[in-house]
């Protein structure tokens, strides 16, 4: 899950819903948790839901962004938000791992008190509901796997093709627009292993993302100030 910088507040919101194109402008048109892209149909998502924290219903530092499914399985889980990790505080991109049939599990090796916070961030928003028999069975309209799997091909596709154009600057720059049009940040960042220069690139590409999650090389690190 790509880890996010949403900065300060660029003003109060009467209602919160007023929020959605400064969240937009700031962390791109793509799920906070599932990483799709949605130039539409995008809401502002409560982290401590709004119907039993009113007084963070217009709290910018309680916004993310969150499409139709994860909104529907998260719901009003009233969450510690000490028990779970979370995009814009930890750099989730070391708790959770991806593979290209789809599945998002928790990354091996975790000491046991940050696994179980990954888990619950997987949990609380059905990110290893999978259409697989050894997967939690989505919903009908429940494609987040299937996207997830869409997206592995497709950058391995531009991963081979920038390797046979001698990953010229032109090359890298189709990556990163399809990239930036598909979604799946981890997807693409996990695809392009080795290829530092693209996934510096990527880095810049997609708006919010924390730079501080990453070192000059594009190793993933610790979040300053986070446990992960």
């Amino acid at each position: 899950m790509r880890p996010v910088e949403r900065g300060p507040a660029p003003r109060t919101y009467a209602r919160y819903a007023d929020a959605i194109g400064d969240l937009e402008n700031r962390l791109g048109r793509y799920c906070s948790y599932c990483e799709r892209r949605l130039p539409t149909s995008l809401a502002v998502e409560h982290m401590a839901p709004k119907s039993l924290h009113r007084n963070r219903e217009r709290d910018w530092s309680n916004f993310l962004l969150g499409c139709t499914n994860c909104n529907s399985v998260k719901g009003d889980k009233d969450v510690a938000e000490d028990d779970v990790l979370w995009p814009d505080r930890h750099n989730t991109m070391l708790a959770l791992t991806y593979s290209r049939d789809g599945f998002v599990q928790a990354a091996e090796g975790l000491p046991p008190e940050l696994g179980q916070r990954a888990r619950a961030l997987i949990d609380l928003v059905g990110l290893d509901r999978h259409g697989s028999h050894t997967g939690r069975p989505p919903t009908r309209r429940d494609r987040r796997w299937t996207d997830r799997e869409e997206a592995w091909s497709i950058a391995e596709s531009c991963r081979d093709r920038f390797e046979s154009l001698d990953r010229s600057m032109e090359a890298r720059d189709l990556v990163l627009a399809a990239a930036k049009g598909y979604g799946f940040f981890s997807v693409w960042f996990a695809v392009f292993e080795g290829h530092v220069d693209v996934r510096l690139a990527l880095l810049d590409a997609v708006p919010g993302t924390a730079a501080s999650c990453f070192d000059e090389g594009a190793n993933l690190i610790r979040r300053p100030g986070a446990e992960i």
